[in-house]
């Protein structure tokens, strides 16, 4: 596979010669534009990207570009333009967001150390005035680094991981210290291996090679227990076309086409390190999917460049599994930490960030050949199927009662299937008790902003609950989706099958909407790509609403939607044509 890899690099490197500011009077000069922003960026995804795959040409003796002098004095002009674009602080900007970053900024850190620990290796006089320039920009992140905080849980190893590469260079004791804080919070992984934020098509791959980095930087070998449990549960987590499965996702993946690409580097060198040949297998499949390099911290050339081992590939291959049922945090006690959340009286006010409280919570992965199901819990969706090109991305329930989309809280294994259920809960607030009032200073006699009143004092009167119900159940060659309400009367209940835009939708009884939404009033209606297809019944349109109040339809998918109103109790077929 490392010729498909230095491929991917070399053709990058060359196409992204012409996207270089080389005018000097530019506020961009040596910066990088990039081709959908339109603009040159500091940050790891951007200019230094590029830097890497120019990096690992410039010092590859495989590549046409070896100690190439023209492609030399671009990234001397790459990195002048990273030295003016860092902030006196020594952080830099994301760009679409984050500004003054640390994460960002580690992120950088753990790219740019990449290539001055590659480019320290070469003794070339052509390389010293770069070499000393990345190293400059390294130096003066310290202070930010081992003082700087972060938003997402992700973000702890990235800066960690940083923080590893910095004291591999310059030795300096604050950077160890500063490395035991973040670590003292411990590892937020389950017993399968899931990571805070359940993210298969990004954030995986993150906290897996920034653990990595990190475990291997400063000896801490007991980090890698996360990455490898991780690396073993994604043998799950991909699709038969090779599609990574991100319906549940925590984070910005959540619904997208994702694959297994930026994995590459790290199951190459977690294959390397346990002699493990699922992890070479997957790192094969990730390496077919590449298209592009990836971040500069992800830069697979570079990797070879800085672990000859990655070149010795005698590993055996040990394929991902084609027929399984596996339920994924059976065990986990996620309703016994929500009990400590509620009893510490946390009010989850996470600045820039969220607390991920579906963590843990059950998901049921089935593969049968060309057949893929997910079955989820706490999440917007709570089923999605392909079969063959069919994509179901997804099974959504919303209702006025809420009012919008349900999430799903309860989840139990049944013998022929699964169960999920919540009980909604709304009612409506008293008036605050008098001893809570006196304290208030009003602005005028007797009035006080809405806003200024101690709401958490009133009490609930007139509590309504709603019980809905879903089993799910596979059959040799159809599901069957179960879904029941109680018996609380008229509420506006909307089940919807959301599918990718790129098949049709046809039937008897399918009454075109706006906007990519279909209404089966009765029967039966079939979903289609090529010679492939699922039928969906029956029907029901006992209401004439297009969406309910708090939810929204995906753009560029395909919506088939049924329409009751409770109580109803339906099952809906899903067969495999």
């Amino acid at each position: 596979m490392y010729e498909k890899i230095l491929a991917v690099n070399e053709a990058f490197t060359k196409r992204m010669l012409d996207h270089q500011e080389l005018n000097p009077s530019h506020k961009y000069y040596g910066g990088i534009i990039d081709p959908i922003a339109g603009v040159a960026l500091p940050s790891h995804g951007n200019t230094p990207r590029v830097m890497a795959a120019w990096v690992a040409s410039a010092l590859n003796p495989d590549s046409p570009f070896y100690q190439n002098k023209d492609l030399i004095s671009r990234l001397e002009k790459a990195s002048e333009y990273m030295l003016r674009k860092q902030h006196l602080d020594g952080t830099i900007s994301l760009g679409s967001t984050n500004f003054h970053s640390p994460p960002d900024t580690g992120f950088l850190v753990v790219g740019l150390s990449q290539l001055y620990l590659a480019l320290s290796q070469n003794k070339s006089q052509n390389l010293q005035q770069l070499t000393s320039n990345i190293k400059l920009f390294l130096k003066r992140t310290i202070p930010a680094l081992t003082t700087g905080g972060c938003h997402t849980p992700n973000h702890r190893w990235v800066i960690s991981a940083a923080l590893s590469f910095l004291y591999k260079i310059f030795q300096e004791e604050a950077l160890l210290n500063r490395i035991d804080e973040w670590l003292a919070e411990g590892m937020d992984y389950t017993d399968d291996g899931e990571w805070t934020e359940r993210s298969n098509g990004i954030y995986n791959a993150v906290n897996n090679k920034m653990l990595y980095y990190l475990a291997t930087n400063i000896n801490r070998p007991e980090l890698l227990d996360g990455v490898r449990k991780n690396l073993e549960l994604m043998q799950y987590l991909v699709h038969p076309s090779g599609e990574v499965v991100t319906d549940y996702s925590g984070r910005q993946d959540f619904g997208t086409q994702s694959d297994l690409s930026n994995y590459y580097l790290i199951y190459r060198l977690m294959a390397a390190h346990d002699r493990n040949p699922l992890f070479a297998h997957m790192a094969d499949l990730a390496a077919e999917q590449m298209k592009e390099p990836g971040s500069v911290d992800n830069n697979a050339v570079i990797g070879y460049l800085l672990n000859d081992f990655l070149k010795q590939d005698n590993l055996e291959r040990q394929a991902i599994p084609e027929h399984y049922e596996k339920m994924i945090n059976k065990r986990h006690p996620r309703d016994e930490y929500l009990k400590q959340l509620e009893a510490k009286g946390y009010t989850h006010k996470i600045q820039h960030s969220a607390p991920h409280t579906a963590f843990g919570s059950p998901v049921v992965r089935y593969r049968k050949n060309d057949v893929s199901a997910t079955i989820m819990s706490n999440t917007p969706s709570f089923f999605s199927l392909r079969h063959g090109d069919v994509r179901l991305l997804g099974v959504k329930l919303s209702t006025t009662f809420s009012p919008g989309v349900v999430f799903f809280d309860q989840f139990e294994e049944k013998n022929d299937g699964y169960q999920l259920k919540t009980v909604l809960e709304k009612g409506y607030n008293g008036p605050i008790p008098a001893q809570h009032l006196e304290s208030l200073e009003q602005l005028e006699k007797d009035r006080n902003p809405w806003y200024l009143l101690p709401h958490q004092h009133r009490n609930m009167t007139h509590l309504q609950k709603h019980e809905l119900t879903i089993d799910i159940t596979p059959t040799e060659d159809s599901w069957k989706l179960h879904i029941k309400s109680d018996n609380l009367e008229e509420v506006f209940t909307q089940i919807t099958f959301i599918f990718g835009g790129e098949g049709t939708i046809s039937g008897e009884h399918v009454k075109e909407g706006k906007n990519q939404q279909y209404f089966l009033i009765e029967g039966e209606a079939v979903y289609s790509v090529g010679e492939d297809a699922i039928a969906i019944s029956p029907g029901a349109y006992e209401h004439w609403l297009d969406t309910l109040r708090e939810d929204f339809h995906t753009p560029g998918c395909k919506h088939l939607s049924i329409n009751v109103m409770t109580p109803f109790d339906l099952t809906f077929e899903l067969k495999l044509l």
